[in-house]
């Protein structure tokens, strides 16, 4: 599989290119600065704006799926941030056909109560995660081929384990009922899961263990 994957040098685009390239995937590595790429005979890297949808457009032509792992932080608006890069992609799905995979944030997923997670957002990722929960919405609103995956909980550096719980928009609880965390390790083979094998379908679903 050709796989166009945006901000692949981030502390998750990172984890998902390692996963792609272990699985024998090519992988197009669309960065800001591509220096920062390590050389790799299955990547091409490329500087992209993820907000033009123009200059995305030619690249994703020559692959099979997209995978976003962009974050609202080019400026000090995450919300228009959030906002740009998504209505970017959705036009880019559009004009290319090519199903789109976006990291997303828990605070786009729900409680088991019904309650938004986005309630209990800590103030300082208050502005991203509200962006990125209304990035979802507009992705659901758009008549687009799109899944997107998001950490119930927290998610960090740690193991690849290979173990780990799915669900869909309610947010995974440990036992304790605080929502779980997961390894950016373990989100990577989720994401490429979706990829490889589609299963959700212009939807949000969570991985946590």
């Amino acid at each position: 599989m050709n796989i166009l994957l945006i901000g692949a040098t981030g502390m998750v685009g990172s984890r998902i290119l390692n996963e792609a390239l272990s699985r024998g995937h090519t992988v197009t590595a669309a960065v800001r600065d591509p220096a920062r790429l390590p050389a790799h005979p299955a990547v091409t890297p490329v500087a992209l704006d993820v907000t033009s949808a123009a200059a995305v457009i030619p690249q994703a032509q020559a692959d099979d799926v997209i995978i976003s792992a962009v974050s609202p932080r080019n400026s000090d608006d995450a919300v228009a941030d959030a906002l740009a890069f998504t209505e970017a992609l959705i036009a880019v799905q559009k004009a290319t056909g090519k199903r789109l995979l976006m990291v997303g944030g828990g605070s786009s997923l729900n409680m088991p109560d019904g309650s938004s997670a986005l309630d209990d957002a800590p103030k300082a990722i208050l502005p991203e995660a509200t962006g990125m929960r209304r990035a979802y919405a507009r992705l659901v609103d758009a008549d687009t081929d799109f899944a997107v995956l998001a950490p119930g909980g927290t998610i960090a550096p740690g193991e690849r384990t290979g173990s780990f719980r799915l669900s869909g928009r309610t947010m995974l609880t440990d036992d304790t009922g605080a929502p779980s965390h997961i390894s950016a390790e373990d989100f990577a083979i989720a994401m490429l899961d979706e990829a490889e094998t589609p299963r959700h379908f212009r939807t949000i679903f969570n991985v946590a263990y």
